[in-house]
This record gives structure tokens, C-alpha cells and sequence, in this order.
């Protein structure tokens, strides 16, 4: 769908908001506190970002984009090029990193940019009635998005909110373990921010009740399998591809002329989640759980690979 860049607002050092809408003032499909959507830059590259809003506010979405230094297109072109006026091709709400909303407790570590979808959390539990905590680190004031509405809420709730800002603590992060046995053990965790806060959140989690700890991850975990060396057959259209060195399975999908739902190309979104009828998956992505990438009947074509000579895909 075509959407207005209605604002763009600075919310922190190097984080830009984004206030979208349509252009003719209807609603906008509905989405649950987690959710994403993807933004289809003119550049060709496409971007997913948490959604920042109450689920209640149904005629905008906002998100928020950290400037990566690092951008391969997708931040920088956000900051610089995006103006109120402009149409963006944006797709529909997905949910990959759902709320339990009848957890006992929720409590929530956001680090940096990583707490745009536990913002939205916080208020849909807030609409509820339901308790919750946050803990929120970044690496300075300046660095902290949403601290100022974050910090109105804390004043209003004491005890719920906790900051740490890295410079006032001689440059060292939160400590999650100490942090983490704290928490109740009925209690429901999430987790976003940078990966090795994520994986330190997974470590300090790991004897925890299985499914109460939740995280995302904003970026690549592991590296893509483009080794290469095997052959990927699509069932339904009766075709087998060579997968060269150097490719990924959707580089060589895309290059034979097969359209398939892809976004991040990062293994984190998890758009491009296909069926495997037959063969091993390399997986490389973070978005698949333990369990399902144990199953090996699906796949992240984006980044994951095979470990055998044929993989064949529900394609």
C-alpha cells in the first residue's frame, strides 16, 4: 500500500521517527503490539521496522530508524532522503515477536534502538491493566529514544522504569544476569536491542520456564550460507536450480526469474520462510526457533542453505 510520510520527527541522537498515513485519510490495517512493517525504498532496498504506536491508534503507524553507521542503504537513505510529502510503498503488519498480554508479568530490556516494539508493548498492556516492568539501557542520554514520554510514565508509576545509561556507569552495560534473578519465575521476558545483548539475554534465560523468554533480533546472527555446491528444486514448478558459490538461495531464485516474498534478506523478518519437502537445511537465520529448525521442514531462503546435494522446496 502507498503511504504519506505525514512527519519526520528527530527523536534522539541519529534516530529519525516516522509518522505514515494514508493518503486519504482512512484507516490503516490493524496490527498487535510486536508487530512490523516493511518499507519498499525507492532505492530498491527494503526495510523492516517495529511498530512504535499504541495498537489503538488505527490511522497511523510510526516507527522509529537508528542511523547505522554501517547502512548499506536502508537507515542512511531514511534520514536523508525521506521528507513529509513523499509516498512510500509499505507492506501490512506482521508479527513475528507477539505479546503474551495475559502473562502474570512482563518484564522488558530494551537496548537502544531495540525498544521501539516494547514501547508499543508497554502501552498495550498499560490499555489492559496489566502489570509490567522495563529496563532500558543506552549509551547516553542523548542516545535514548522515547525518554521523554518513557520517563513521564515511570514518574506516574514508580518502581516500573528503569534506566541505565552506559557513560554514567564508566562505559559498561546493563548486567543482565543480575538483573534476570530478579525476576519472578512466572514471569514473561523480553528482549531487544543489539546482538550481544541478545545473547547475553539467551545465556541468562537459558534455565528459565521454555517459552517465557522472548527476543528479536535486528540484525543478522550468524553469517549466510553461500558456499554453494548444491541444487535447490522447486516441486511445483518442476525446476532445479544450481546454487553457485557465493549465492544464496533467493540470490538464485531472483536471478532465474522466480518472484518470491523476500524482505530483509537478513534471516530476521522472516518473509521469505519456505517449506522443505526433502533434504537437510543449513540454517543461518534468527528467526526460526530451536525446535523448527530442528524439524527441517522450513526454511529462511534468504540466508540458509543445505547441507546435502538437493534441497526441495515447497516452490
Amino acid at each position: 500500500m502507498k503511504l504519506i510520510v505525514q512527519s519526520v520527527t528527530p527523536r534522539a541522537e541519529g534516530i529519525v521517527e516516522l509518522e505514515l498515513r494514508s493518503p486519504e485519510g482512512t484507516p490503516l490495517p490493524a496490527f498487535t503490539a510486536g508487530a512490523h512493517i516493511d518499507l519498499h525504498l525507492d532505492n530498491g532496498i527494503t526495510r523492516c521496522y517495529s511498530l512504535v504506536n499504541s495498537p489503538h491508534d488505527v490511522e497511523r503507524y510510526v516507527v522509529a530508524v537508528n542511523k547505522d553507521p554501517a547502512s548499506k542503504g536502508g537507515s542512511r537513505y531514511v534520514h536523508e532522503v525521506l521528507r513529509p510529502g513523499m509516498l512510500l510503498q509499505v507492506g501490512e503488519p506482521r508479527n513475528n515477536f507477539p505479546l503474551v498480554e495475559d502473562a502474570p508479568m512482563v518484564v522488558f530490556f530494551a537496548g537502544g534502538i531495540g525498544v521501539t516494539p516494547l514501547w508499543c508493548m508497554i502501552q498495550r498492556l498499560e490499555s489492559l491493566g496489566r502489570p509490567w516492568m522495563l529496563v532500558y539501557g543506552a549509551r547516553s542520554r542523548k542516545h535514548c529514544a522515547y525518554m521523554d514520554e518513557i520517563g513521564a510514565l515511570g514518574e506516574r508509576l514508580p518502581g516500573r522504569i528503569r534506566f541505565h545509561f552506559n557513560d554514567e556507569h564508566g562505559g559498561q552495560p546493563m548486567d543482565l544476569n543480575a538483573l534476570i534473578l530478579e525476576v519472578p519465575a512466572d514471569a514473561h521476558l523480553y528482549c531487544c536491542g543489539p546482538t550481544p545483548m541478545l545473547e547475553a539475554f539467551e545465556q541468562a534465560t537459558a534455565s528459565r520456564p521454555a517459552g517465557t523468554a522472548h527476543v528479536e533480533y535486528f540484525a543478522a546472527k550468524h553469517a549466510a550460507a553461500v558456499g554453494g555446491g548444491y541444487k535447490v528444486t522447486l516441486a511445483r514448478r518442476n525446476r532445479t536450480l544450481e546454487v553457485a558459490q557465493g549465492k544464496s538461495i533467493l540470490d538464485v531464485l531472483l536471478e532465474s526469474g522466480v518472484d518470491v516474498p523476500h524482505a530483509c534478506k537478513e534471516g530476521i523478518c522472516g518473509a521469505c520462510q519456505t517449506t522443505v519437502l526433502k533434504g537437510t537445511p543449513d540454517h543461518r537465520d534468527s528467526y526460526l526457533s530451536p525446535g523448527e529448525m530442528k524439524s527441517g521442514k522450513t526454511i529462511m531462503i534468504c540466508c540458509s542453505g543445505s547441507k546435502c546435494e538437493e534441497l526441495v522446496l515447497d516452490l
